[in-house]
Order: C-alpha cells, then sequence, then structure tokens
C-alpha cells in the first residue's frame, strides 16, 4: 500500500507542475480585482487595468475549479501500464458521469439540498477504479457481435458504468459528511482561541481532500463567523465583517473577530510551507539539485506570494500522510497564536503576500497588528523546516528527488547528442541487450529508470547497458531497472515504437 500511495503522488506530479502558474494568476488577479481591494484602493479602479487582472483570475481559476478532474486525469495516466491516453479519457468519462449522477439524483431526491462535491477524494476513486478496470480490460475479447467494443474501447464503457454506481454512493454518504463538518463549527466558535485551533487544524486536515470548501464558508459569511454592528448595520460573517469595517471611515482600533478566521493563515502559508521547500530540497541528492531547484522555488514563491498551497501539499500528502496530520496542526496552533496575539489582518482570496500588504501593512498596524506576525512567521519559517528535515531524513520519506523518482542529472548529458537518431540507435542497442523482442514482457520507465520486464532475466546484458549509458542496472522481481536519467522515457518511447507498442 505504501509503494502504491507513492505511485499515487508521482502520478499527481504532472498537475500539480500546472498549479504555480494558475496559482500566480489567479492570486495577483483575484486580489487586485475584488470589490473590496477596489474600494480600499481607488487607484487601481482603471477600466484597462481591471480587465487585465479579471482575465487572470479566470485564467487561473479555470485550473483550480477543475482540479479535481486534472488530478484525476493525472493519475490514470501514472498508474496506466500502457494505452495511457486510452486510460485517461476512462478517467474523465467516469469523473463526469459519476458527477452527473449525484447532480441528477439532487434533482430527483433533494432538489433543495446542498451541492455535493467530491473534490479530490472523488478523483482518487475514480482514477484509481478506471486504471483497475483499465489494466485488466484493456485486452478484452467480446464476442464477434460485439467485436468492435473490444480491447481498449471497452475501458471507458466499464468505467462509465461503475461510476454511476460510485455516484450513487457518494449520493448517500456525502450529506452525512457534510451535516457532521457543521455540526463541528457550532461547537469550534464558542471555544475562544482553542475554537480557533480547531478551527485551523480541521479546515487544513479537510484540505487534504478538498473538504475544505464546506468548512471556511460557514465561517466566512453566516452567523458562525460572528455578528457585529458597524456603522449602524447589523453584519454578520468573518469576511463580511471585516470588509464592512474596512469601508467603515468611522472605524477606529483593532479589526473585530472577523479576523479570527483568517490571520492564522499567514504564518504558515508565507513562511512555513516555503520552509517546508527549502527543507525538502535540501533533501534532494546532490546530482538532482539543479533539476528540482526550479520547481521548489515556484511552489515556495507561489505559497508565499499568493497562498496557493497545493502544490506543495501534494508532494507529500500521500507518501507521508502522518507529516500532513504534523502540517495541519501546526497550521492550527498559528490561528490559535493570531487569535491570542490579537493580530487581525482579513483577506480577500488567501493568506499570501498579496493579502498581508493590502489588508496588514497599509492598513496600519493599530487596526491590524501585522508587526506581531514577522517575529510569529520567522519562528515558523525556523518550525516547519526543523519538522520537514528531520521526518525525511529519520523516516526516509521519498519526496521530490530522493529514491525512485529521482531525476539523476549527468554533466555528460549535455554534451551527448540527443538527436532522434542517436536516440534510435542506442534503443536498438538496448533492445537486444535485453534479450531481444521474445525476451520483453513490458517496457516503462519513471523519471530517471527504464523499468523493463522480462522472461528470462539471464539473457539480459547488463554490461552492454552499461556501455551506452546506464549508470547502474539493478535486478529486480520480474525483470530488471537500468537508470538512464533524463534520457530514460525517450529509450522507453523509442523501444516501444520499434516493437509496434502504442503508449
Amino acid at each position: 500500500m505504501f509503494k502504491y500511495l507513492q505511485k499515487v503522488g508521482k502520478s499527481f506530479m504532472v498537475p500539480i507542475a500546472i498549479l504555480p502558474a494558475a496559482g500566480l494568476l489567479l492570486g495577483i488577479g483575484g486580489a487586485f480585482s475584488s470589490k473590496a481591494t477596489i474600494a480600499a484602493y481607488p487607484i487601481l479602479d482603471v477600466p484597462m487595468l481591471q480587465a487585465v487582472f479579471s482575465i487572470m483570475s479566470a485564467a487561473g481559476n479555470v485550473i483550480f475549479s477543475n482540479l479535481a478532474l486534472l488530478l484525476c486525469v493525472g493519475l490514470c495516466v501514472g498508474l496506466a501500464k500502457r494505452d495511457k491516453g486510452v486510460a485517461a479519457l476512462a478517467g474523465v468519462v467516469g469523473f463526469l458521469v459519476m458527477n452527473g449522477t449525484i447532480d441528477a439524483m439532487l434533482k430527483i431526491f433533494n432538489p433543495d439540498g446542498n451541492p455535493i462535491d467530491t473534490g479530490v477524494i472523488g478523483a482518487l476513486v475514480i482514477g484509481m477504479i478506471a486504471t483497475t478496470l483499465h489494466n485488466k480490460y484493456q485486452n478484452i475479447q467480446l464476442p464477434q457481435v460485439l467485436g468492435f467494443f473490444s480491447g481498449s474501447r471497452f475501458v471507458p464503457i466499464i468505467t462509465s458504468l461503475s461510476a454511476i454506481f460510485i455516484g450513487v454512493i457518494f449520493y448517500i454518504i456525502w450529506p452525512t459528511l457534510q451535516n457532521l463538518l457543521i455540526y463541528i463549527g457550532n461547537v469550534l466558535i464558542s471555544a475562544g482561541p482553542i475554537g480557533t485551533f480547531f478551527y485551523g487544524f480541521l479546515m487544513r486536515l479537510c484540505g487534504a481532500i478538498g473538504l475544505h470548501h464546506m468548512i471556511y464558508p460557514m465561517f466566512w459569511y453566516t452567523e458562525l463567523g460572528g455578528t457585529e454592528i458597524v456603522n449602524g448595520v447589523q453584519v454578520v460573517g468573518a469576511q463580511k465583517i471585516f470588509f464592512a469595517q474596512l469601508a467603515d471611515p468611522n472605524h477606529v482600533g483593532l479589526f473585530t473577530e472577523g479576523t479570527r478566521f483568517f490571520a492564522g493563515r499567514f504564518a504558515t502559508m508565507m513562511f512555513g510551507l516555503p520552509a517546508a521547500c527549502l527543507a525538502m530540497y535540501h533533501c534532494v541528492t546532490s546530482k538532482n539539485k539543479k533539476m528540482y531547484a526550479g520547481m521548489f522555488f515556484g511552489v515556495a514563491m507561489t505559497s508565499f506570494i499568493t497562498g496557493i498551497t497545493e502544490p506543495i501539499e501534494f508532494m507529500f500528502l500521500f507518501i507521508a500522510p502522518a507529516l500532513y496530520v504534523v502540517h495541519a496542526f501546526l497550521d492550527g496552533i498559528s490561528f490559535c497564536i493570531a487569535d491570542i496575539l490579537n493580530i487581525s489582518i482579513g483577506n480577500t482570496f488567501s493568506g499570501g503576500l498579496i493579502d498581508f500588504v493590502l489588508f496588514g501593512v497599509l492598513q496600519g498596524n493599530d487596526k491590524t497588528n501585522w508587526i506581531l506576525e514577522i517575529p510569529v512567521g520567522i519562528i515558523w519559517f525556523i518550525l516547519y523546516y526543523c519538522v520537514f528535515r528531520f521526518a525525511i531524513t529519520k523516516f526516509n520519506i521519498m519526496t521530490p528527488g530522493r529514491g525512485d523518482n529521482d531525476v539523476e542529472e549527468e554533466a555528460k548529458d549535455d554534451k551527448e547528442d540527443n538527436s532522434n537518431s542517436k536516440i534510435h540507435e542506442t534503443a536498438l542497442i538496448i533492445l537486444k541487450a535485453l534479450g531481444g523482442k521474445e525476451n520483453l514482457e513490458d517496457v516503462d520507465a519513471c523519471i530517471t529508470r527504464l523499468r523493463v520486464s522480462v522472461k528470462d532475466s539471464s539473457k539480459v546484458d547488463k554490461e552492454t547497458l552499461k556501455k551506452v549509458g546506464a549508470t547502474a542496472v539493478l535486478d529486480v522481481k520480474g525483470g530488471i531497472q537500468a537508470i538512464y536519467g533524463a534520457k530514460a522515457i525517450l529509450y522507453k518511447n523509442e523501444i516501444n515504437a520499434i516493437l509496434g507498442i502504442k503508449d
């Protein structure tokens, strides 16, 4: 199961790579185009400028709105043994059918009920079912009358039928989970700083499966987030209270409890998670540091500037769930400390630098106590770095750049001829060294390793594999792994093309 979860985490890396750019677009565009920001800073109310910000926000938002679908596709591509495009199509079909089934059942049985969004959980379930069915039935032979639907064409069909049953199951169990969260929210609101801790902890914990969207709106927009008279008008909900006080020229002193459910996120998003990135980068093997430096820097800056944390969290969520629980606990502590210290920074979008400056620094320390966030953030940076560095090294957690997911970059790779003809010639040599076509059962590759299932490993010429660039050739159960660095995927594709195998 642990190895399987590692594969799941690896499969998510491709869609996750999209998120930093999408996060910057959404964070910058959303923050500067919101009505509250424009009201607070009229200088931004320029039609052309707002058009640019609106387009940026929409472009980033469409990625995050469809994040579950993208993760489902990534999972199918990563876990399918071959014909990965068909597996991805099956995942998309299954995901759409599942959500269509849920919507149809809501309209039939509970038209006034709350919408059901299964988020990452739905993506995981459908992705796993689609790839399981794909790997099992991709070569199925149906009776002649149904022969057109044999093989890979059968996979999306059986996946869509299975997704109907999954949709029914989610329709039955999901409302119970939603009601439980609402009940917990009512308990938290009356528990003071301890309740604020559990708010932050629970929201971050539920963020792992996409359920945090059920929690924070209850506090931001309903009585759970407080009720207050602002400028003679009763306002309910944490964010509504903050916006009302922001717009009230007569408001003096700190912003009130409306910011209780915002201020704790800044230490985690601006300081903690970037420090976790630094710790993960420092744990990357020395040969891979150059390859991974840009990725870690990109996701760290995304979290720091915009408060988008998913690109970082998905790096360790599935390979080290316990570490994610620790992360959620520390986030809860951050909320509790901000509440105790009366740090009263609001936000429109998230807990990154943009909101920190707009609704903390520029509002003045008298209203926000933003200066106190700096020492708290420094402590959080050190704490997160030490916790992640210790956990990764102590328990050998395979974060990006370690273990089987390594990209072993060699200096000589830059000097070698990477032309198609050279790749083809080398692939022919590798194929012969593996014992020829008759000895192969499956040819695959991770980021650095050519993974080959063979019928007889004694027919594999390891020395020849090393002569054409393999830094090591490892015997594994049922086959071999030849480490070719970044070229592994190129050789795999070329060998499959030579064999006439569609990947």
